[in-house]
């Protein structure tokens, strides 16, 4: 898994780009705190991967997790960790 950032200069956006690998998967979602939590779906590519890119606001920090044929996944490689008591269990943060 991974996270990559393009910050816009034309606009206070960025734009992340989600990849999800190695996983035995049919569908691969991201929801989070930048979209209301409605799962944005990501693409399936050729190597089994999937990957896709959202424009999301800057000077935030926001929750989210995957979601892998709906069960919730979180990205070891986010830039953190927090508890979601709501949740009840660990979100992944994306800083921004």
């Amino acid at each position: 898994m991974s996270i990559t950032k393009q910050f816009l200069k034309s606009k206070p956006e960025c734009k992340v780009t989600f990849v999800v690998e190695n996983v035995d998967a049919k569908t691969v979602a991201v929801a989070g705190d930048f979209n209301n939590w409605e799962k944005a779906e990501l693409k399936k590519l050729k190597n089994g991967s999937f990957k896709g890119s959202l424009n999301i606001p800057v000077d935030a920090s926001y929750e989210f997790k995957y979601a892998v044929d709906q069960n919730w996944m979180t990205e070891p490689e986010a830039d953190g960790a927090r508890w979601n008591d709501f949740a009840g269990a660990e979100n992944s943060i994306l800083s921004l």
